[in-house]
Protein backbone atom coordinates (compact mmCIF):
# COMPACT_ATOMS: atom_id res chain seq x y z
CA UNK A 1 0.00 0.00 0.00
CA UNK A 2 1.25 3.37 -1.08
CA UNK A 3 2.15 6.45 1.83
CA UNK A 4 -1.19 8.03 0.10
CA UNK A 5 -2.99 5.35 0.50
CA UNK A 6 -2.15 4.62 3.95
CA UNK A 7 -3.00 8.36 5.31
CA UNK A 8 -5.82 9.24 7.16
CA UNK A 9 -8.58 11.44 5.40
CA UNK A 10 -10.83 14.09 6.51
CA UNK A 11 -13.60 15.67 4.77
CA UNK A 12 -14.03 19.38 6.33
CA UNK A 13 -17.14 21.18 5.29
CA UNK A 14 -17.01 25.39 5.64
CA UNK A 15 -13.17 24.76 4.31
CA UNK A 16 -13.25 28.61 3.11
CA UNK A 17 -14.10 29.89 6.32
CA UNK A 18 -12.14 30.40 9.36
CA UNK A 19 -12.41 27.74 11.71
CA UNK A 20 -12.82 25.52 8.67
CA UNK A 21 -9.54 27.00 6.90
CA UNK A 22 -7.51 26.24 10.30
CA UNK A 23 -8.95 22.90 10.92
CA UNK A 24 -7.80 21.67 7.16
CA UNK A 25 -4.36 23.23 8.13
CA UNK A 26 -3.73 21.33 11.34
CA UNK A 27 -4.98 18.18 9.63
CA UNK A 28 -2.74 18.64 6.61
CA UNK A 29 -0.61 19.60 9.53
CA UNK A 30 -0.38 16.20 11.12
CA UNK A 31 -0.35 14.39 7.71
CA UNK A 32 -3.96 13.87 6.68
CA UNK A 33 -5.41 14.05 3.24
CA UNK A 34 -7.87 16.84 3.06
CA UNK A 35 -11.52 17.18 1.01
CA UNK A 36 -12.03 20.79 1.41
CA UNK A 37 -15.87 21.48 0.76
CA UNK A 38 -17.53 24.78 0.67
CA UNK A 39 -19.72 27.07 -1.04
CA UNK A 40 -17.16 29.12 -2.36
CA UNK A 41 -14.07 27.69 -4.38
CA UNK A 42 -11.05 26.34 -2.41
CA UNK A 43 -7.92 26.63 -3.79
CA UNK A 44 -6.12 23.31 -4.88
CA UNK A 45 -3.07 22.38 -2.62
CA UNK A 46 -1.04 19.48 -2.16
CA UNK A 47 -3.05 16.19 -0.29
CA UNK A 48 -6.66 18.79 -1.06
CA UNK A 49 -9.18 17.88 -2.30
CA UNK A 50 -11.79 21.36 -3.26
CA UNK A 51 -15.28 20.47 -3.53
CA UNK A 52 -17.85 23.22 -4.23
CA UNK A 53 -21.59 22.11 -2.58
CA UNK A 54 -24.32 23.78 -1.48
CA UNK A 55 -24.91 21.87 1.52
CA UNK A 56 -28.96 22.83 1.41
CA UNK A 57 -29.20 20.09 -1.17
CA UNK A 58 -29.00 17.28 -0.16
CA UNK A 59 -27.84 15.47 -3.93
CA UNK A 60 -24.49 17.64 -3.19
CA UNK A 61 -24.24 16.27 0.65
CA UNK A 62 -24.12 13.20 -1.08
CA UNK A 63 -22.01 13.95 -3.50
CA UNK A 64 -19.28 15.65 -2.18
CA UNK A 65 -18.67 12.63 0.13
CA UNK A 66 -18.83 10.39 -2.52
CA UNK A 67 -16.10 12.73 -4.06
CA UNK A 68 -14.34 12.55 -1.21
CA UNK A 69 -14.44 8.90 -1.04
CA UNK A 70 -13.28 8.05 -4.21
CA UNK A 71 -10.02 10.17 -4.52
CA UNK A 72 -9.07 8.90 -1.15
CA UNK A 73 -9.99 5.12 -1.10
CA UNK A 74 -11.52 5.61 2.12
CA UNK A 75 -12.54 8.19 4.70
CA UNK A 76 -11.69 8.69 8.62
CA UNK A 77 -13.25 11.82 10.21
CA UNK A 78 -15.93 14.34 8.99
CA UNK A 79 -15.81 17.47 10.26
CA UNK A 80 -19.08 19.88 9.95
CA UNK A 81 -18.08 22.95 10.07
CA UNK A 82 -19.74 25.18 7.54
CA UNK A 83 -22.23 27.64 9.44
CA UNK A 84 -24.03 31.06 9.25
CA UNK A 85 -25.40 33.47 11.81
CA UNK A 86 -28.91 35.52 11.74
CA UNK A 87 -30.30 37.49 14.47
CA UNK A 88 -32.87 40.11 14.54
CA UNK A 89 -36.29 39.74 16.24
CA UNK A 90 -38.36 36.46 15.83
CA UNK A 91 -41.58 38.58 14.93
CA UNK A 92 -39.41 39.28 11.69
CA UNK A 93 -38.37 36.31 10.74
CA UNK A 94 -38.93 35.04 6.82
CA UNK A 95 -39.65 31.48 5.83
CA UNK A 96 -36.67 32.29 3.08
CA UNK A 97 -34.30 33.27 6.31
CA UNK A 98 -35.51 30.17 8.43
CA UNK A 99 -34.61 27.76 5.49
CA UNK A 100 -31.17 29.11 4.52
CA UNK A 101 -30.13 28.89 8.30
CA UNK A 102 -31.31 25.52 9.31
CA UNK A 103 -30.73 24.55 5.93
CA UNK A 104 -26.40 24.95 6.38
CA UNK A 105 -26.25 24.30 9.90
CA UNK A 106 -28.82 21.71 10.18
CA UNK A 107 -29.56 20.03 7.27
CA UNK A 108 -26.03 20.01 5.62
CA UNK A 109 -24.54 18.79 8.27
CA UNK A 110 -27.04 15.60 9.16
CA UNK A 111 -27.14 14.98 5.55
CA UNK A 112 -22.95 15.01 5.15
CA UNK A 113 -22.76 12.66 8.06
CA UNK A 114 -25.50 10.52 6.97
CA UNK A 115 -23.26 9.84 3.67
CA UNK A 116 -20.57 9.11 5.41
CA UNK A 117 -21.58 6.66 7.67
CA UNK A 118 -20.59 3.34 5.66
CA UNK A 119 -17.00 4.85 5.00
CA UNK A 120 -16.56 5.74 8.60
CA UNK A 121 -17.77 2.24 9.76
CA UNK A 122 -14.97 0.69 7.78
CA UNK A 123 -12.32 2.99 9.42
CA UNK A 124 -13.87 3.31 12.93
CA UNK A 125 -13.54 7.39 12.50
CA UNK A 126 -15.29 10.08 13.74
CA UNK A 127 -17.65 13.27 13.76
CA UNK A 128 -16.99 16.00 14.90
CA UNK A 129 -19.53 18.80 14.46
CA UNK A 130 -19.40 22.54 15.01
CA UNK A 131 -22.47 23.97 17.62
CA UNK A 132 -21.72 27.08 19.83
CA UNK A 133 -22.54 28.30 23.05
CA UNK A 134 -25.98 29.41 21.66
CA UNK A 135 -26.49 25.40 20.92
CA UNK A 136 -26.45 24.52 24.83
CA UNK A 137 -28.13 28.09 25.83
CA UNK A 138 -30.23 30.26 24.67
CA UNK A 139 -30.07 33.88 23.10
CA UNK A 140 -31.58 36.44 23.17
CA UNK A 141 -32.14 37.82 19.56
CA UNK A 142 -31.18 34.72 18.31
CA UNK A 143 -33.92 32.46 17.85
CA UNK A 144 -33.11 30.62 14.60
CA UNK A 145 -29.31 30.45 15.20
CA UNK A 146 -30.29 28.64 18.33
CA UNK A 147 -32.54 26.32 16.95
CA UNK A 148 -30.13 25.18 14.57
CA UNK A 149 -27.14 25.02 16.44
CA UNK A 150 -29.42 23.67 19.48
CA UNK A 151 -30.18 21.27 16.95
CA UNK A 152 -26.99 20.24 16.33
CA UNK A 153 -25.92 20.12 19.94
CA UNK A 154 -28.89 16.90 20.77
CA UNK A 155 -28.30 15.78 17.28
CA UNK A 156 -24.91 15.14 18.02
CA UNK A 157 -25.83 13.41 21.59
CA UNK A 158 -28.40 10.78 18.86
CA UNK A 159 -26.05 10.29 16.37
CA UNK A 160 -23.37 9.25 18.70
CA UNK A 161 -25.70 6.83 20.74
CA UNK A 162 -26.96 5.01 16.75
CA UNK A 163 -23.04 4.64 15.63
CA UNK A 164 -21.54 3.51 18.67
CA UNK A 165 -21.61 -0.19 17.78
CA UNK A 166 -20.18 0.76 14.44
CA UNK A 167 -16.81 1.76 15.82
CA UNK A 168 -17.98 5.86 14.97
CA UNK A 169 -17.83 8.48 17.45
CA UNK A 170 -19.79 11.68 17.30
CA UNK A 171 -18.84 14.72 19.35
CA UNK A 172 -19.32 18.67 18.84
CA UNK A 173 -17.55 21.72 20.15
CA UNK A 174 -19.35 25.17 20.83
CA UNK A 175 -17.30 28.04 20.14
CA UNK A 176 -17.82 31.46 21.60
CA UNK A 177 -17.13 34.05 19.34
CA UNK A 178 -14.14 33.06 16.70
CA UNK A 179 -12.38 36.03 15.70
CA UNK A 180 -13.19 34.70 12.04
CA UNK A 181 -14.50 36.21 8.73
CA UNK A 182 -18.33 35.27 9.81
CA UNK A 183 -17.85 37.14 12.97
CA UNK A 184 -16.87 40.49 11.10
CA UNK A 185 -19.46 39.67 8.60
CA UNK A 186 -22.14 39.24 11.08
CA UNK A 187 -21.36 42.88 12.69
CA UNK A 188 -21.31 44.49 9.41
CA UNK A 189 -24.60 43.40 8.20
CA UNK A 190 -25.68 43.49 11.87
CA UNK A 191 -24.14 46.74 12.97
CA UNK A 192 -22.81 48.43 9.51
CA UNK A 193 -22.96 52.29 11.53
CA UNK A 194 -21.31 50.97 14.51
CA UNK A 195 -19.30 47.63 14.11
CA UNK A 196 -16.62 48.03 16.51
CA UNK A 197 -19.54 48.74 19.02
CA UNK A 198 -20.89 45.78 18.50
CA UNK A 199 -17.68 43.45 18.63
CA UNK A 200 -17.15 45.48 21.93
CA UNK A 201 -20.93 44.25 23.68
CA UNK A 202 -19.64 40.84 22.45
CA UNK A 203 -17.30 40.97 24.64
CA UNK A 204 -18.97 42.50 27.53
CA UNK A 205 -20.55 39.19 28.34
CA UNK A 206 -17.79 37.33 28.74
CA UNK A 207 -16.83 36.99 32.39
CA UNK A 208 -12.79 38.00 31.86
CA UNK A 209 -13.89 41.75 32.14
CA UNK A 210 -11.06 43.70 30.29
CA UNK A 211 -9.35 40.72 29.79
CA UNK A 212 -11.63 39.13 27.58
CA UNK A 213 -11.07 38.33 23.78
CA UNK A 214 -12.12 36.95 20.84
CA UNK A 215 -11.23 32.54 20.38
CA UNK A 216 -8.68 31.86 17.48
CA UNK A 217 -9.82 29.82 14.77
CA UNK A 218 -6.66 28.13 15.38
CA UNK A 219 -7.60 27.51 19.26
CA UNK A 220 -10.94 25.67 18.03
CA UNK A 221 -9.08 23.68 14.95
CA UNK A 222 -6.75 21.82 17.92
CA UNK A 223 -9.55 20.79 19.81
CA UNK A 224 -11.18 19.16 16.33
CA UNK A 225 -7.90 17.72 15.96
CA UNK A 226 -7.37 16.46 19.28
CA UNK A 227 -10.88 14.86 18.75
CA UNK A 228 -9.93 12.91 16.22
CA UNK A 229 -7.08 11.27 17.60
CA UNK A 230 -6.70 7.74 19.18
CA UNK A 231 -6.17 9.80 23.01
CA UNK A 232 -10.14 10.86 22.54
CA UNK A 233 -11.39 7.29 21.70
CA UNK A 234 -13.51 7.48 24.94
CA UNK A 235 -15.32 10.93 24.57
CA UNK A 236 -18.35 10.64 22.11
CA UNK A 237 -21.54 12.17 22.65
CA UNK A 238 -20.23 14.89 24.09
CA UNK A 239 -20.68 18.95 23.58
CA UNK A 240 -17.34 20.30 24.16
CA UNK A 241 -17.89 23.91 25.92
CA UNK A 242 -15.08 26.22 24.26
CA UNK A 243 -15.95 30.12 24.87
CA UNK A 244 -13.55 31.62 28.08
CA UNK A 245 -17.12 30.13 30.09
CA UNK A 246 -19.35 32.31 28.53
CA UNK A 247 -22.10 29.36 28.90
CA UNK A 248 -20.99 28.22 32.51
CA UNK A 249 -23.55 30.60 34.66
CA UNK A 250 -24.27 34.15 34.86
CA UNK A 251 -21.36 36.21 36.57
Amino acid sequence: MSAAAASKVVLVTGAAGGIGGATCARFLAGGWRVAAVDVRPVAAAPDVLPITADLRIVAECRSAVTRAAEWAGRLDAVVNAAGVWTEGPSADTDEAEWDRVLGVNLKGLYFVTSAAIPHLAATEGCVVNLSSDAGIQGNAGAAVYCASKGGVSILTKALALELAPQGIRVNAVCPGDVDSPMLRGQAAVFAPDDQQAYLDRLLAGYPQGGRARFIRPEEIAELIWFLAQPAATPITGANISADFGLSAGIT
